[in-house]
């Protein structure tokens, strides 16, 4: 149970980098610096996602 709690969370955080990555591609100049971490950090969710999952 604490692994689906610990998913679900990590899922909304991903979730909200999503938002925060289209936001900022819709920015009249987007930040390719800030764009480059924020997928960074989406990506690492990603993979401690299917690390749980696969348990």
């Amino acid at each position: 149970m604490r692994a689906a709690a610990h998913i679900n969370a990590l899922s909304e955080k991903h979730a909200m980098l999503d938002k925060r990555i289209n936001d900022e591609v819709h920015r009249p100049a987007p930040d390719d610096i800030i764009l480059h971490e924020l997928k960074r950090e989406k990506l690492r969710l990603k993979d401690e996602i299917e690390k749980y999952k696969n348990l």
